[in-house]
């Protein structure tokens, strides 16, 4: 009898260590039934967040070698398509998913967010030294085609200290599917009137009125911008800062001209982070504050609500729960806004939910 007192109390304070780690956001090796054996991970979406995603998978696979995560960069349409085909175990998408979309997914869905981004305007001027600014009328103009000259009126006049070249403006979108061209657009929609009621829209992929050339993905489309002397595009922080792109000042809601960058993103996200409803689909088109970047994007991990393969499922959880606290220290290295710990909690208890 005292044997057995001993066993189950043994069997009791395993158990409690074995969940320690995944609670404080440690490896959960120990605690995770994949473990057993080697599990395969396949994900695919957006490019946005691309570069943080197989950060996190280096690290937490050379850490769980058990564990082999595959993640494709494809766009954040694509991505969404692939996970409501049940083609890939998660998807990634910086337009979330519409209520159309989620009503499509078979075993359910978990919007899972997972980091936050702003997304520049990258230009190629080398002879213009100095601060471009541009006003929110001006650069929604120029996305709508009707500024095609860098030595435009409106633009010398906001940067009166700037030799502007007599150009024309080379403007590089996304050609596929793209989170951050919904994102851009839905910006520009809020703040301009004709854009949204007489231009494109919103949308991950729309027919550019003013465009000069496409890319694939936002590396496409900065590396595009680094080769096109006179152009300008949008793409992530991150890829402008690797490529050493100039990125402009934009004027945000409160009229200040912002320095692009991880504070200025920082300063967006906490200042309108409390307007996250419960299933996590938040999108900020013009965020208040005096000192926040206007154009910022959550990114999200798409999870079928239900896996098929507990496996697959234990796994999966176990490493987006880790991305969710040890991992976030890597996203203000890579240009990438850490959740703010309230937001990251509400998507832990989201992931943990998943079946």
């Amino acid at each position: 009898m005292m044997a057995m007192r001993w066993l189950l109390a043994a069997i009791a304070a395993f158990g409690c260590t074995a969940v320690v780690p995944l609670a404080l956001g440690q490896n959960p090796v120990s605690a995770d039934p994949s473990a057993k054996g080697q599990v395969e991970l396949r994900g695919a979406g957006a490019t946005f967040p691309a570069p943080l995603y197989q950060k996190w998978i280096d690290v937490y696979t050379q850490a769980n070698p058990n564990i082999s995560i595959k993640y494709q960069g494809v766009g954040s349409g694509e991505g969404s398509q692939l996970f409501l085909e049940q083609k890939v175990d998660f998807g990634a998408s910086d337009a979330a998913l519409s209520d159309a979309q989620i009503a499509q997914a078979k075993a359910g869905v978990t919007l899972v967010p997972t980091t936050a981004g702003i997304i520049v305007l990258a230009y190629n001027l080398p002879d213009v030294k100095g601060t471009l600014k541009l006003s929110r009328d001006v650069y929604a103009d120029i996305f709508a085609g009707k500024i095609r000259q860098w030595d435009d009126p409106r633009i010398q006049a906001l940067n009166p200290d700037l030799k502007l070249p007599k150009q024309t403006i080379t403007l590089v979108a996304r050609k596929d599917s793209s989170g951050t061209t919904y994102a851009l657009t839905n910006h520009l929609s809020t703040i301009s009137e004709a854009w949204r009621t007489q231009g494109p829209g919103i949308g991950k992929l729309i027919e550019w009125p003013g465009i000069s050339t496409v890319a694939r993905g936002n590396e496409g489309v900065a590396g595009r911008i680094k080769h096109s002397w006179g152009s300008i595009g949008y793409v992530e922080y991150g890829f402008a800062k690797r490529l050493g792109l100039p990125m402009v000042y934009l004027q945000n809601k409160a009229g200040r001209y912002v320095e692009p960058g991880p504070q200025s993103g920082q300063a967006a996200l906490a200042a309108n982070v409390n307007q996250v409803p419960s299933n996590l689909r938040l999108f900020l088109p013009d965020p208040d504050g005096e000192d926040s970047y206007p154009i910022i994007t959550l990114t999200w991990l798409l999870l079928h609500n239900h896996y098929v393969e507990p496996q697959k499922g234990m796994a999966l959880k176990g490493f987006v729960d880790w991305a969710l606290t040890d991992g976030q220290r890597f996203s203000g290295d890579m240009g990438y806004i850490p959740l703010p710990a309230d937001l990251a909690m509400r998507a832990r208890a989201a992931v943990d939910a998943v079946q």
